[in-house]
């Protein structure tokens, strides 16, 4: 039975990826020695957990670490500090040697559907090669897995001599879909993967990654910014501010009771699909700090309508207010009310 107790709740049994405290920091270098002035703090003291077959939504706006946190857990870049464990093994150590065996659970889809294909590559050679990297099989039985891979993404098997300049931006996505479940994985980093579409197409994508999740089980962390695309694929959601999560839940809770004042502002900004009724905006003062120099505190107290000075000296820890339901502010106990912000 697992009893282990982080600052996210208590795992699951069936927990695959469980991330403690990251942190991802870049130098700043200046001068002719290129001497180390000031580190950019991407991604700072993060945690969270993803269980079979569960989609969690990290969100939050352009540069507040989102994908950096996704490049992080997939050791396409190292982190600074932290554990990242896949399975019960640790992971984050690891070299490039170690990590190959855990690569081929651990994939990705990336947000240009273009730049991530190699331009030079058949589209049959790109979703095979990730088989033949990981696996000794005779060239039909791969030849078969890709075709049956192209079904599966809603592809024409004809389509597997193309190149990638001869897709549309829908069709190259599936591509990309189609060569991260190659070597058959467990959990898929999406990194704003319907962005770059046309509203219809990011429909249909959400959509073919929805069913294939039931269909294999997957497990996503799907980054991005579009809260009405998350409230659409997530079980639970994250939200990021400056390098931080804020405020973490199920998406009913997070869409219907937010608890910080962030959540509050990012919520009244997604447009309601219906003229009659009038939602009232949350306005946030002034423009997001730096991340080389964060204030200190509360990062979000230079624009939270309510802040207090406590906000402005003590930064929040991560706290349960209902079961399963975690905020990262001064002014939730675990039994007051959110307060509501200034509206227009």
């Amino acid at each position: 039975m697992n009893t282990r107790v982080t600052s996210t709740g208590t795992p699951p049994a069936n927990v695959l990826l469980e991330v403690s405290h990251l942190t991802k920091h870049y130098p700043v270098r200046k001068g002719v020695f290129s001497q180390v002035s000031g580190q950019v703090h991407a991604v700072d003291d993060v945690s969270f957990w993803i269980a079979e077959g569960e989609t969690l939504g990290l969100v939050g706006e352009s540069g507040c670490g989102k994908s950096t946190t996704g490049k992080t857990i997939l050791k396409l870049i190292d982190p600074t500090a932290g554990t990242i464990d896949w399975r019960g093994h640790r992971i984050d150590q690891l070299s490039g040697t170690g990590m190959r065996p855990y690569r081929r659970e651990l994939q990705a889809v990336f947000q240009d559907p273009y730049s991530s294909l190699n331009p030079r590559m058949r589209a049959a050679d790109i979703v095979a090669e990730p088989i033949r990297n990981f696996e000794s099989a005779a060239v039909g039985e791969i030849d078969e897995r890709v075709a049956s891979l192209f079904e599966k993404v809603g592809l024409r098997p004809d389509q597997m001599v193309k190149y990638p300049y001869e897709f549309s931006g829908g069709q190259r996505q599936r591509l990309g879909i189609a060569r991260a479940l190659a070597p058959r994985p467990k959990l898929i980093v999406c990194d704003e993967p319907v962005s770059a579409l046309d509203v219809s197409v990011q429909a249909q994508v959400i959509n073919l990654l929805m069913d294939l999740q039931d269909e294999l089980g997957l497990s996503y962390l799907f980054v991005a910014h579009d809260l009405a695309v998350v409230e659409h694929i997530s079980h639970r959601v994250a939200v990021m501010y400056l390098g931080k999560i804020v405020e973490l839940t199920d998406k009913r809770s997070l869409f219907t009771n937010p608890q910080h004042p962030y959540t509050e502002a990012l919520l009244s900004a997604v447009p309601v699909p219906d003229p009659k009724i009038q939602r009232k905006q949350v306005i946030l003062l002034g423009d997001v700090p730096s991340p080389i120099n964060p204030p200190p505190g509360c990062r979000f107290h230079t624009r939270c309508p309510y802040a207090e000075e406590r906000c402005r000296v003590e930064e929040p820890a991560m706290k349960q207010v209902r079961p399963g339901h975690f905020v990262a502010c001064h002014l939730r106990d675990g039994s007051a009310a959110a307060p509501r912000a200034k509206t227009v």
